[in-house]
């Protein structure tokens, strides 16, 4: 096994890639329609990490929640402040575990906690 990739479900392209590539950083990696006027389906990346988003009605549920986990997530933080993003402003949360988290909420409902595991939030 090597990897996981969620699938996120969205409801409209532009806000879609405001969200994940305007502020959080991502890349368009590719988008697929089986034709013209069908739901879109997409893969974002950043940093090795891939996510599909998916207009796709049988695709995921709307509110889901994902764990990414992150070094350096100070740096990521203070990236999302100086974006700008008018919609979210997120805190960096010490949680009761000791991990440093980053929540996030898309424009669909949808929840990622970039989280800096304690054994490397020490350092970063």
């Amino acid at each position: 096994m090597k990897a996981i990739v969620p699938i996120l479900r969205i409801f409209d392209i532009p806000k879609a890639i405001e969200f994940y590539c305007e502020y959080l950083g991502f890349q368009k990696d590719w988008e697929h329609r089986f034709e013209e006027n069908f739901p879109l389906y997409m893969q974002v990346s950043r940093d090795g990490l891939a996510l599909h988003l998916s207009e796709h009605h049988g695709d995921a549920t709307p509110g889901s929640a994902i764990i990414v986990h992150v070094n350096g997530i100070r740096a990521f933080h203070g990236q999302l402040h100086a974006s700008n993003y008018r919609f979210a402003k997120p805190g960096l949360e010490e949680t009761p575990w000791g991990s440093l988290d980053v929540t996030v909420t898309d424009p669909f409902g949808n929840r990622i906690v970039f989280s800096q595991p304690a054994a490397t939030s020490e350092a970063n």
